[in-house]
């Protein structure tokens, strides 16, 4: 059998992800990971495991996805690297949402805001922040996913059109609630 060096093995990944074959993606990405891993270059296979979890819970296995990135917020955070530790616990997160374990996901996807506010990762931030409101929606906490929602749109430097709207829509409750 042929051997591959994790480096192809990552761009196997990425190219089967654009293709849209997520499960060969994750195949490849996990390959990568453990060979990163075999070679001492725990942050490489850190990050790796990352895109093989994201894959994994494209394709629909929620299970994988979620052992693809357990660990890997230590790894980062170890390293002192906050940005990768906090986009990590926004993927455990969502892949704790996939497999229902709500209350540990929406814990861990304000854990990643957090992470993401430190190293002003803003864009990132409001992503999970969004994830975080969509899942206080799902369990039904409106409020809480308001202002989950609105936080994540105010430190937006530059909003899009569609971000400028959402953050004067989400004024009005609270207006409201002052009054």
């Amino acid at each position: 059998m042929k051997e591959f060096k994790p480096e192809q093995l990552v761009a196997e990944g990425k190219d089967a992800y654009r293709r849209g074959d997520f499960l060969a993606a994750a195949r490849s990405f996990t390959a990568a990971s453990e060979s990163y891993l075999a070679a001492g270059e725990a942050l490489k296979a850190a990050e790796i495991a990352n895109n093989a979890s994201v894959a994994y819970l494209k394709a629909g296995d929620t299970q994988a996805s979620l052992q693809a990135v357990e660990g890997t917020p230590q790894i980062f955070a170890e390293a002192k690297d906050l940005r990768r530790q906090g986009m990590a616990l926004g993927n455990q997160a969502a892949a704790l949402e996939a497999n229902n374990r709500l209350d540990e996901a929406a814990e861990l996807y304000q854990l990643s805001a957090d992470v993401l506010k430190q190293v002003g990762e803003d864009q990132l931030r409001a992503n999970v922040l969004q994830s975080l409101s969509t899942l206080q929606l799902r369990t039904g906490r409106q409020l809480e996913a308001l202002a989950s929602m609105s936080a994540g749109l105010e430190d937006i430097k530059h909003p899009n059109p569609k971000q400028s709207l959402l953050k004067r829509l989400l004024r009005i409750p609270f207006r409201m609630i002052d009054h």
